[in-house]
């Protein structure tokens, strides 16, 4: 009887926890796994990224405002159509300051894919400062963007710097980077391309 009801409870726990996977994914009963979310398009760049972590279903931007050098509010709602590579980072972030030259030669090879590499700096100093870094480490392609007291990191849940949203034409998060990476690499480049576009190759816009 033990034995038996030992079995009994197995099942039952095992059933629990299928059903809560069921709840979690938002699988019908008698689905296939096929029925997964996933997005298979979206993947890292072959070799060691873990860090690369693809976002599984597509998450919606914020609309926490984000700020340029001129102080007007920007959103990302206004970018629609194009695809984002949105890097957290800041002066005083010895990775983040580390990587900045790669993401500006990034942002200057997926100019004609319409695809825009936007930093937002969580530097209290405001926009005077983030130009003279921009100046001192030769930087010519970003532009000089603020996250105002991290509004939007948190929105997003940004755990530290640097990380590195990528955003697909739809406005949605599609995969994050947590950490400093190499991004100015063909690999790193054409990986950036599918998750943006979902596989498909788009003209790129005027």
């Amino acid at each position: 009887m033990g034995t038996r009801a030992g079995i009994i409870v197995s099942g039952a726990v095992v059933a629990a926890t299928l059903a809560a996977v069921m709840i979690v994914f938002n699988i019908r009963p008698g689905a296939s796994p096929q029925t997964l979310p996933r997005s298979p398009a979206c993947a890292a760049p072959p070799g060691k990224f873990v860090n690369f972590i693809v976002t599984v279903p597509p998450q919606p931007l914020p609309a926490a405002p984000f700020f340029d050098k001129a102080g007007p509010a920007r959103h990302f709602a206004e970018m629609r159509g194009r695809g984002l590579v949105v890097n957290f980072w800041a002066t005083w972030c010895a990775p983040c300051v580390k990587e900045m030259p790669d993401l500006d030669r990034l942002n200057a090879r997926l100019e004609k894919d319409g695809i825009e590499v936007l930093p937002l700096s969580s530097d209290r100093e405001g926009a005077a400062l983030v130009e003279k870094f921009h100046q001192r480490a030769g930087i010519k392609t970003l532009p000089v963007l603020l996250d105002v007291n991290g509004a939007v990191g948190r929105a997003l849940k940004i755990g530290g710097l640097p990380t590195t949203i990528l955003v697909d034409r739809e406005g949605r998060e599609v995969a994050r980077v947590v950490g400093a990476a190499t991004w100015d690499s063909d690999a790193f480049a054409e990986a950036i391309r599918r998750c943006v576009d979902g596989g498909d190759k788009k003209p790129a816009r005027a």
